[in-house]
Protein backbone atom coordinates (compact mmCIF):
# COMPACT_ATOMS: atom_id res chain seq x y z
CA UNK A 1 0.00 0.00 0.00
CA UNK A 2 1.56 3.55 -0.55
CA UNK A 3 2.21 6.56 1.85
CA UNK A 4 -0.65 8.06 0.16
CA UNK A 5 -3.24 5.29 0.99
CA UNK A 6 -2.01 5.14 4.45
CA UNK A 7 -2.09 8.84 4.74
CA UNK A 8 -5.96 8.80 3.90
CA UNK A 9 -6.78 5.97 5.41
CA UNK A 10 -5.26 7.70 8.78
CA UNK A 11 -7.12 10.54 8.10
CA UNK A 12 -10.56 8.72 7.62
CA UNK A 13 -10.23 7.01 11.51
CA UNK A 14 -12.08 9.18 13.93
CA UNK A 15 -10.25 10.76 16.00
CA UNK A 16 -10.00 9.13 19.68
CA UNK A 17 -11.04 11.74 22.45
CA UNK A 18 -9.00 12.56 25.65
CA UNK A 19 -9.96 13.32 29.39
CA UNK A 20 -10.22 17.27 29.16
CA UNK A 21 -9.33 19.24 32.62
CA UNK A 22 -10.12 22.63 33.74
CA UNK A 23 -10.52 24.40 37.10
CA UNK A 24 -14.07 25.21 37.89
CA UNK A 25 -12.92 29.16 38.92
CA UNK A 26 -9.96 31.31 38.22
CA UNK A 27 -10.30 33.48 40.95
CA UNK A 28 -13.11 32.94 44.23
CA UNK A 29 -13.66 34.98 47.28
CA UNK A 30 -11.86 32.35 49.53
CA UNK A 31 -8.63 31.54 49.85
CA UNK A 32 -8.88 28.08 50.46
CA UNK A 33 -11.72 25.11 49.57
CA UNK A 34 -12.33 21.81 49.93
CA UNK A 35 -14.95 18.47 49.33
CA UNK A 36 -16.53 18.97 46.07
CA UNK A 37 -19.79 17.35 44.68
CA UNK A 38 -21.01 17.16 41.19
CA UNK A 39 -24.18 15.87 39.65
CA UNK A 40 -25.67 16.19 36.21
CA UNK A 41 -29.02 18.19 35.57
CA UNK A 42 -32.02 17.04 33.65
CA UNK A 43 -31.15 19.32 30.41
CA UNK A 44 -27.55 17.84 30.52
CA UNK A 45 -25.62 20.74 32.19
CA UNK A 46 -23.70 19.87 35.27
CA UNK A 47 -23.65 21.45 38.95
CA UNK A 48 -20.59 21.62 41.29
CA UNK A 49 -20.53 22.54 45.09
CA UNK A 50 -17.62 22.61 47.57
CA UNK A 51 -17.12 24.54 50.67
CA UNK A 52 -14.73 27.69 50.48
CA UNK A 53 -13.57 29.85 53.49
CA UNK A 54 -10.24 30.90 55.13
CA UNK A 55 -9.35 27.62 56.10
CA UNK A 56 -11.54 24.56 56.72
CA UNK A 57 -13.21 24.37 60.25
CA UNK A 58 -12.76 28.63 60.09
CA UNK A 59 -16.83 30.11 61.11
CA UNK A 60 -16.61 31.74 57.25
CA UNK A 61 -16.60 29.04 56.08
CA UNK A 62 -19.75 28.52 53.50
CA UNK A 63 -20.55 26.14 50.80
CA UNK A 64 -20.32 27.59 47.29
CA UNK A 65 -21.89 26.46 44.02
CA UNK A 66 -21.44 26.88 40.60
CA UNK A 67 -23.20 25.80 37.05
CA UNK A 68 -21.55 24.30 33.70
CA UNK A 69 -22.98 24.77 30.69
CA UNK A 70 -21.93 24.98 26.87
CA UNK A 71 -20.13 28.45 27.28
CA UNK A 72 -18.34 26.97 30.72
CA UNK A 73 -18.72 27.47 34.46
CA UNK A 74 -20.53 30.04 35.68
CA UNK A 75 -19.93 32.97 38.12
CA UNK A 76 -19.64 31.26 41.88
CA UNK A 77 -23.24 31.60 43.85
CA UNK A 78 -23.14 30.85 47.74
CA UNK A 79 -25.77 28.55 49.34
CA UNK A 80 -25.30 28.30 52.29
CA UNK A 81 -23.62 30.01 55.04
CA UNK A 82 -23.76 30.09 59.45
CA UNK A 83 -23.27 32.57 61.53
CA UNK A 84 -20.05 32.01 63.25
CA UNK A 85 -20.55 28.22 62.52
CA UNK A 86 -18.20 26.23 59.93
CA UNK A 87 -19.78 24.72 56.67
CA UNK A 88 -18.52 20.91 55.47
CA UNK A 89 -18.95 18.35 52.73
CA UNK A 90 -21.68 19.35 50.52
CA UNK A 91 -22.82 16.82 48.22
CA UNK A 92 -25.38 16.91 44.89
CA UNK A 93 -27.50 14.15 43.64
CA UNK A 94 -31.23 13.88 41.80
CA UNK A 95 -33.36 11.87 43.21
CA UNK A 96 -36.22 9.83 41.33
CA UNK A 97 -38.90 12.37 41.40
CA UNK A 98 -36.47 14.77 39.61
CA UNK A 99 -35.64 16.81 42.10
CA UNK A 100 -32.08 18.22 42.84
CA UNK A 101 -30.95 17.73 46.18
CA UNK A 102 -28.07 20.04 48.32
CA UNK A 103 -26.99 18.25 51.43
CA UNK A 104 -24.33 19.45 54.07
CA UNK A 105 -23.39 19.40 57.46
CA UNK A 106 -22.60 22.65 59.32
CA UNK A 107 -21.12 22.42 62.93
CA UNK A 108 -17.61 23.22 64.99
CA UNK A 109 -16.74 20.11 64.03
CA UNK A 110 -17.08 16.49 62.61
CA UNK A 111 -18.77 15.56 66.26
CA UNK A 112 -20.53 17.93 66.30
CA UNK A 113 -22.26 17.90 62.76
CA UNK A 114 -26.28 18.88 62.08
CA UNK A 115 -27.42 18.10 58.71
CA UNK A 116 -29.21 20.49 56.26
CA UNK A 117 -30.46 20.40 53.02
CA UNK A 118 -31.55 22.16 50.01
CA UNK A 119 -34.04 20.91 47.23
CA UNK A 120 -35.03 21.97 43.69
CA UNK A 121 -37.28 21.72 41.62
CA UNK A 122 -36.66 23.14 38.38
CA UNK A 123 -32.86 22.07 37.35
CA UNK A 124 -30.95 23.84 40.11
CA UNK A 125 -31.66 27.37 39.11
CA UNK A 126 -34.06 28.02 42.39
CA UNK A 127 -33.76 26.67 46.21
CA UNK A 128 -35.77 25.21 48.97
CA UNK A 129 -34.57 27.49 52.23
CA UNK A 130 -32.44 25.28 54.07
CA UNK A 131 -34.32 22.63 56.39
CA UNK A 132 -32.32 20.86 58.98
CA UNK A 133 -32.01 17.26 59.62
CA UNK A 134 -33.49 15.62 62.78
CA UNK A 135 -30.71 14.48 65.72
CA UNK A 136 -28.95 11.69 64.56
CA UNK A 137 -29.07 12.31 60.79
CA UNK A 138 -26.67 13.17 58.75
CA UNK A 139 -27.03 12.40 55.60
CA UNK A 140 -24.93 11.79 52.88
CA UNK A 141 -21.73 12.68 54.30
CA UNK A 142 -19.06 13.08 51.39
CA UNK A 143 -20.49 10.72 48.09
CA UNK A 144 -23.73 10.63 46.29
CA UNK A 145 -26.18 8.10 47.38
CA UNK A 146 -27.34 5.57 45.27
CA UNK A 147 -30.93 5.63 43.40
CA UNK A 148 -32.35 2.42 43.35
CA UNK A 149 -34.72 1.55 40.05
CA UNK A 150 -37.50 1.75 42.65
CA UNK A 151 -36.98 5.34 43.77
CA UNK A 152 -34.95 4.48 47.24
CA UNK A 153 -32.38 6.17 48.08
CA UNK A 154 -29.26 4.37 49.82
CA UNK A 155 -26.90 7.15 50.88
CA UNK A 156 -23.73 6.45 52.70
CA UNK A 157 -22.96 8.35 55.74
CA UNK A 158 -20.47 7.77 59.08
CA UNK A 159 -20.29 9.40 62.33
CA UNK A 160 -17.18 10.44 64.00
CA UNK A 161 -16.50 9.99 67.57
CA UNK A 162 -13.42 10.77 69.39
CA UNK A 163 -12.38 7.57 70.12
CA UNK A 164 -14.15 5.65 67.10
CA UNK A 165 -15.44 5.98 63.47
CA UNK A 166 -17.99 3.81 62.00
CA UNK A 167 -20.07 3.71 58.58
CA UNK A 168 -23.63 4.20 58.42
CA UNK A 169 -26.41 3.83 55.34
CA UNK A 170 -29.09 6.25 55.89
CA UNK A 171 -32.51 5.08 53.68
CA UNK A 172 -35.18 6.92 52.26
CA UNK A 173 -38.88 5.77 50.25
CA UNK A 174 -39.88 9.45 50.04
CA UNK A 175 -37.66 11.13 47.50
CA UNK A 176 -35.46 12.40 50.32
CA UNK A 177 -38.04 13.94 52.48
CA UNK A 178 -37.52 11.27 55.56
CA UNK A 179 -34.85 9.06 56.18
CA UNK A 180 -33.70 5.78 58.31
CA UNK A 181 -30.63 5.02 59.45
CA UNK A 182 -28.91 1.59 59.46
CA UNK A 183 -25.35 -0.06 60.46
CA UNK A 184 -23.43 0.62 61.71
CA UNK A 185 -20.91 -0.76 59.39
CA UNK A 186 -17.25 -1.27 61.13
CA UNK A 187 -14.04 -3.01 60.61
CA UNK A 188 -14.41 -6.29 63.41
CA UNK A 189 -10.34 -5.12 64.49
CA UNK A 190 -10.07 -1.34 64.11
CA UNK A 191 -12.27 0.52 66.27
CA UNK A 192 -10.93 4.02 65.21
CA UNK A 193 -12.53 2.20 61.70
CA UNK A 194 -14.17 3.88 58.59
CA UNK A 195 -15.76 6.74 57.31
CA UNK A 196 -17.13 8.18 54.18
CA UNK A 197 -18.90 5.12 51.88
CA UNK A 198 -19.66 5.64 48.19
CA UNK A 199 -21.91 2.66 47.44
CA UNK A 200 -22.28 0.91 43.52
CA UNK A 201 -24.64 -1.56 42.19
CA UNK A 202 -23.34 -5.34 42.42
CA UNK A 203 -25.38 -8.27 41.30
CA UNK A 204 -27.82 -9.26 43.66
CA UNK A 205 -27.21 -5.72 45.92
CA UNK A 206 -24.97 -2.97 46.60
CA UNK A 207 -21.42 -2.47 47.95
CA UNK A 208 -19.68 0.18 49.91
CA UNK A 209 -16.28 1.13 49.91
CA UNK A 210 -14.93 2.99 52.88
CA UNK A 211 -12.41 5.48 53.46
CA UNK A 212 -10.61 3.77 56.38
CA UNK A 213 -8.30 5.47 59.40
CA UNK A 214 -5.22 3.39 60.83
CA UNK A 215 -6.32 0.54 58.26
CA UNK A 216 -4.41 1.67 55.53
CA UNK A 217 -6.72 0.10 52.81
CA UNK A 218 -10.01 1.11 51.48
CA UNK A 219 -12.42 -1.48 52.85
CA UNK A 220 -15.52 -2.85 51.53
CA UNK A 221 -19.09 -4.25 52.62
CA UNK A 222 -22.36 -5.93 51.02
CA UNK A 223 -25.82 -5.30 51.67
CA UNK A 224 -28.05 -7.92 50.15
CA UNK A 225 -31.59 -5.98 51.75
CA UNK A 226 -31.11 -2.90 49.52
CA UNK A 227 -28.76 -1.18 52.70
CA UNK A 228 -30.92 -2.32 55.81
CA UNK A 229 -27.80 -4.73 56.56
CA UNK A 230 -24.24 -5.20 55.59
CA UNK A 231 -21.55 -7.41 56.00
CA UNK A 232 -18.90 -6.60 58.27
CA UNK A 233 -16.19 -4.27 57.02
CA UNK A 234 -13.29 -5.82 54.84
CA UNK A 235 -10.11 -4.66 53.23
CA UNK A 236 -9.63 -4.69 49.96
CA UNK A 237 -6.09 -4.30 47.59
CA UNK A 238 -6.36 -0.75 46.96
CA UNK A 239 -4.34 1.44 50.38
CA UNK A 240 -5.47 4.12 51.19
CA UNK A 241 -3.89 6.83 53.21
CA UNK A 242 -7.02 8.21 55.49
CA UNK A 243 -8.53 10.32 52.39
CA UNK A 244 -11.93 10.53 50.89
CA UNK A 245 -12.48 8.09 47.67
CA UNK A 246 -15.15 7.78 45.54
CA UNK A 247 -16.96 5.53 42.99
CA UNK A 248 -19.60 5.20 40.32
CA UNK A 249 -21.56 2.00 38.67
CA UNK A 250 -21.12 2.50 35.21
CA UNK A 251 -23.77 1.35 32.78
CA UNK A 252 -21.67 -1.48 30.78
CA UNK A 253 -21.97 -3.02 34.62
CA UNK A 254 -18.32 -2.02 34.92
CA UNK A 255 -17.43 0.05 38.23
CA UNK A 256 -15.05 3.03 38.55
CA UNK A 257 -12.80 4.45 42.01
CA UNK A 258 -10.75 7.77 42.14
CA UNK A 259 -8.94 7.24 45.15
CA UNK A 260 -5.20 8.20 46.27
CA UNK A 261 -2.87 5.27 45.46
CA UNK A 262 -0.54 5.58 47.80
CA UNK A 263 0.00 5.02 51.93
CA UNK A 264 0.88 8.35 52.94
CA UNK A 265 -0.24 11.71 51.80
CA UNK A 266 -2.62 12.77 49.54
CA UNK A 267 -0.61 12.18 45.91
CA UNK A 268 -0.82 11.34 43.18
CA UNK A 269 -4.73 10.81 42.64
CA UNK A 270 -5.71 8.00 40.39
CA UNK A 271 -8.63 6.23 38.73
CA UNK A 272 -9.35 2.64 38.25
CA UNK A 273 -11.96 0.28 36.94
CA UNK A 274 -13.59 -2.95 37.55
CA UNK A 275 -15.16 -5.51 35.69
CA UNK A 276 -16.23 -7.89 38.81
CA UNK A 277 -18.32 -5.55 41.01
CA UNK A 278 -15.01 -3.94 42.33
CA UNK A 279 -13.54 -7.42 43.48
CA UNK A 280 -10.46 -6.37 41.84
CA UNK A 281 -9.24 -3.10 40.28
CA UNK A 282 -6.92 -1.92 37.53
CA UNK A 283 -5.45 1.58 37.48
CA UNK A 284 -6.15 3.09 34.32
CA UNK A 285 -5.41 6.92 34.82
CA UNK A 286 -3.52 9.00 36.93
CA UNK A 287 -4.82 12.77 37.36
CA UNK A 288 -2.23 14.47 39.34
CA UNK A 289 1.13 12.94 40.18
CA UNK A 290 3.21 16.15 41.53
CA UNK A 291 3.73 17.18 45.22
CA UNK A 292 0.41 18.64 46.96
CA UNK A 293 -2.64 17.51 47.75
CA UNK A 294 -4.96 16.43 45.52
CA UNK A 295 -8.13 14.94 47.19
CA UNK A 296 -11.44 14.43 48.12
CA UNK A 297 -12.67 13.24 44.69
CA UNK A 298 -16.67 13.49 43.49
CA UNK A 299 -17.41 10.99 40.45
CA UNK A 300 -20.50 10.32 38.07
CA UNK A 301 -21.62 9.20 34.68
CA UNK A 302 -22.99 11.49 32.45
CA UNK A 303 -25.74 10.69 30.08
CA UNK A 304 -23.43 10.79 27.14
CA UNK A 305 -21.31 7.78 29.02
CA UNK A 306 -18.89 10.04 29.81
CA UNK A 307 -17.31 9.85 33.13
CA UNK A 308 -16.85 13.24 35.40
CA UNK A 309 -14.66 13.67 38.44
CA UNK A 310 -14.18 17.03 40.53
CA UNK A 311 -11.62 16.97 43.17
CA UNK A 312 -9.37 19.44 45.64
CA UNK A 313 -6.61 21.03 43.81
CA UNK A 314 -4.00 22.07 46.43
CA UNK A 315 -6.97 23.61 48.83
CA UNK A 316 -7.25 26.50 46.26
CA UNK A 317 -9.38 25.22 43.52
CA UNK A 318 -11.58 23.00 42.19
CA UNK A 319 -10.63 20.89 39.26
CA UNK A 320 -12.98 18.93 36.89
CA UNK A 321 -11.92 16.19 34.70
CA UNK A 322 -14.01 14.68 31.66
CA UNK A 323 -12.98 11.11 30.89
CA UNK A 324 -14.74 9.48 27.77
CA UNK A 325 -16.37 6.48 28.29
CA UNK A 326 -13.50 4.56 25.87
CA UNK A 327 -10.91 5.65 28.13
CA UNK A 328 -12.37 3.91 30.55
CA UNK A 329 -10.53 0.32 29.66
Amino acid sequence: MSIRCVLVLCLALPLRAEPTAEFVFDTSPFPSCHASTIVETENGELLAAWFGGSRESADDVAIWMARRDAAGWSALTEMARHEKTPTWNPVLFRSADGALHLHYKFGTNPRQWTGAYRRSEDDGRTWSETRVLPAGLLGPIKNKPLVLTDGTIVAGTSVESYHAWAGWAEISRDHGRTWRRHGPIAHPDQPWGLIQPTIIPIPGGLRMFLRSRAIGRICSADSYDGGESWSEARETDLPNPNSGIDAVGLRDGRAVLVYNHTAKGRSPLNVAVSEDSGATWKKFLDLETEPGEYSYPAVIQASDGAVHVTYTWNRTRIKHVRIPLEDVR
